[in-house]
C-alpha cells in the first residue's frame, strides 16, 4: 500500500515531513511505492495513530450508557436526571450514574442520600463524581456498606450533625466501597466492543489502561482471544498486586504486541474537585507518604516494574518528586520509565526536578479548560497549575490523556485544550501555559510510546515502525488556530488494517 498525494507527519525530527508512506503487512517500508496498492489521500494529512495515556477503559466504556450527570448547574438538575433514569430501571439492578460536580453547582454543598431516596425505592443508587474520588449512595445501597468501607485508611465519609453517614464517600472510603456494585464481565465486554470502534473513531490506536483493579486484564485477554482486540494496550495494576506479582515471579512487559502487563499504580493524595488534593498549606488528603513511596518504588523496581505516582496537589507532586529522587539511582539503572499522574499543580521549583531524574508527566490537557474555574476559585495563587508549557520548557516528557470517563475519550479535542487552553466561547485560560501543536502531537504520539518502551516500534511514522496511523482530514500543524477545533479524523489504521472508515474518501 501506498499513501500518497498528501502531508505526512512522521512526528521525526530527521525527516518531519514526507509526501507519501509505503507499507508492507503491519509495517511501514522504506521501499518506493512501485507495484503498491495507491492510496489518495486527496491533500489530506497522515500523522502516528494516537495513545490515551491515561484512561480507565472498561469504566469509561460502560459510562457511556450510564446516567449522564456532566454539564449539571444545580443539585436539582442532577436529582431530576437520576428520577428520570428512576422511572425506567430494571428491577433489582443497580442504577449507575457518573460525571456530577458539586463545584459545578448553584449551591455547591454536598448531596446527601436524602435527595435520592424519595423516588428510588429499593434500587441501589450508586453516582460517581467527574473525578472518580467521590461516591454519592442512596440510602439502599448505604446499607450495603460494611464497617471496614467506613473505616478505610485515606478514606473520607460524610457525616451529619447527628454523627451518621450521609451517603457521600470519598477517597479510599469510595474506592473500597465499589466491591458492592455489581457489574458483569458480559456487561463490561459488550461495552469495551462498542468503545474500541469509539476509539478508533478519534484516531486512538493504543490505550495505557488504568482499571487494572477491577480485572481489566482478564477482560481485554478475553477480547484477544476472540479476535477482537485492536488497541494497544499497555496495563497498570494496583501496587497491591506487588506482594503477589512476585510470588509468581511477574515482570513488567508480559504479554505480546496488543496486551501487556506495564506498570504499577500508586496514590499520593486526593482530587482538586473533591477538595482532598495534597496541598503544601497542610490541606487535602495525603493517601501515600514520601517514606511509604520511596519504599514502594524500591520493591517495585526489584520486581522489575515501573511505577505510575498519582499526584495532584502541589504537596503531593512534591513527595512524589522527593521520592522518585531519592530511589532514582535504582530505577534508573534497572531502566525504569517512571511517571506522575496528572502533575496538576507542580510547584514552580519543582518543575526542573521532574527533567533532572527523566521523570515524565502523564497530563491530561482537556482538564485545563475543564477545571479552570475550579481552579481560579481553589489555587488561584497557584502559579503551577496545569502548567504544561512550563513543564515542557524544562524537558519533561508529557504524555496526554483524557483520564475518561473524567473527560471524553477524544485526543483531538486534548489537543485543542492545549493549543488553545480553552474549548468553549471563553478567552484561552492561562494562555502562558499554552503548547504548540507539535508538541501536543508529540505528548499523544511519541511520548507515550517512550513510556511503554516502544519508542522504537511506534509512535513515528519511519520504515521499521508499525503501521498505526490516523488520517485527518486538514494538516493541524498549518490549519489556522481558530480552526483547530475543526479537524476531524478521517480514517485510522492499525498494523497496517484499516479500523476506522478505509478509503477511498469522497
Amino acid at each position: 500500500m501506498l499513501l500518497d498525494n498528501g502531508t505526512i507527519r512522521t512526528m521525526d525530527r530527521a525527516v518531519p515531513t514526507a509526501v507519501r508512506l509505503a507499507i508492507d503487512g503491519d509495517r511501514i517500508v522504506a521501499q518506493s511505492g512501485e507495484g503498491r496498492t495507491p492510496v489518495d489521500l486527496g491533500g489530506r494529512c497522515v500523522v502516528p495513530g494516537f495513545t490515551d495515556s491515561h484512561v480507565h477503559f472498561p469504566t469509561w466504556a460502560v459510562a457511556r450508557s450510564q446516567v449522564r450527570l456532566e454539564g449539571c448547574r444545580s443539585r436539582q438538575e442532577a436529582v431530576e436526571r437520576v428520577r428520570s433514569a428512576a422511572a425506567t430501571a430494571p428491577p433489582g439492578r443497580w442504577l449507575i450514574g457518573y460525571g456530577w460536580r458539586n463545584g459545578d453547582w448553584e449551591d455547591p454543598a454536598e448531596p446527601t442520600r436524602h435527595d435520592l431516596d424519595p423516588f428510588t425505592g429499593n434500587t441501589p443508587v450508586a453516582l460517581w463524581s467527574r473525578d472518580d474520588h467521590s461516591l454519592w449512595l442512596n440510602s439502599v445501597a448505604l446499607a450495603m456498606a460494611r464497617p471496614d468501607d467506613l473505616a478505610a485508611p485515606g478514606g473520607v465519609v460524610g457525616r451529619d450533625d447527628a454523627g451518621q453517614p450521609t451517603g457521600l464517600l470519598g477517597e479510599q472510603a469510595a474506592w473500597t466501597y465499589r466491591r458492592h456494585i455489581v457489574i458483569s464481565d458480559g456487561e463490561y465486554l459488550d461495552a469495551m466492543r462498542d468503545g474500541i470502534a469509539a476509539a478508533h473513531r478519534r484516531g486512538v490506536t493504543a490505550v495505557h489502561d488504568k482499571d487494572g483493579w477491577i480485572g481489566s486484564p482478564r477482560m481485554w485477554q478475553r477480547l484477544h482471544e476472540q479476535g477482537e482486540l485492536s488497541l494497544r494496550v499497555w496495563q497498570s495494576l494496583p501496587i497491591e498486586h506487588l506482594d503477589l506479582l512476585v510470588t509468581l515471579g511477574i515482570r513488567s512487559g508480559v504479554g505480546d504486541e496488543w496486551f501487556r502487563l506495564g506498570y504499577l499504580k500508586i496514590f499520593m493524595d486526593g482530587s482538586l474537585g473533591s477538595e482532598t488534593a495534597a496541598m503544601l498549606d497542610g490541606s487535602g488528603v495525603t493517601i501515600t507518604t514520601e517514606t511509604e513511596l520511596v519504599e514502594a518504588i524500591t520493591r517495585s523496581t526489584a520486581a522489575g516494574w515501573p511505577v505510575a505516582v498519582h499526584a495532584i496537589g502541589d504537596a503531593a507532586n512534591r513527595a512524589a518528586v522527593d521520592g522518585m529522587t531519592a530511589t532514582a539511582g535504582l530505577w534508573r539503572a534497572a531502566g525504569m520509565r517512571q511517571r506522575i499522574e496528572h502533575a496538576q499543580c507542580v510547584d514552580p521549583t519543582d518543575v526542573t526536578r521532574f527533567a533532572a531524574i527523566g521523570l515524565a508527566a502523564s497530563v491530561q490537557f482537556s482538564h485545563a479548560p475543564s477545571d479552570r474555574d475550579l481552579v481560579d476559585r481553589h489555587w488561584a495563587d497557584r502559579e503551577g497549575a496545569y502548567a504544561y508549557r512550563a513543564l515542557a520548557d524544562a524537558g519533561v516528557v508529557l504524555a496526554n490523556g483524557s483520564d475518561a470517563p473524567v473527560e471524553e475519550l477524544d485526543p483531538l479535542a486534548g489537543i485543542v485544550a492545549a493549543v488553545r487552553r480553552t474549548l468553549d466561547h471563553r478567552p484561552p485560560w492561562r494562555p502562558e501555559q499554552a503548547l504548540t501543536v507539535e508538541q501536543a502531537l508529540i505528548a499523544t504520539t511519541v511520548g507515550p510510546a517512550w513510556l511503554s518502551g516502544d519508542e522504537n516500534r511506534r509512535g513515528r511514522l519511519i520504515p521499521g515502525h508499525l503501521a498505526d496511523l490516523v488520517v485527518l482530514d486538514t494538516d493541524p500543524v498549518t490549519v489556522d488556530p481558530g480552526a483547530l477545533a475543526e479537524v476531524e479524523v478521517v480514517a485510522t489504521m492499525v498494523g497496517g488494517r484499516w479500523v476506522h472508515n478505509p478509503p477511498p474518501w469522497d
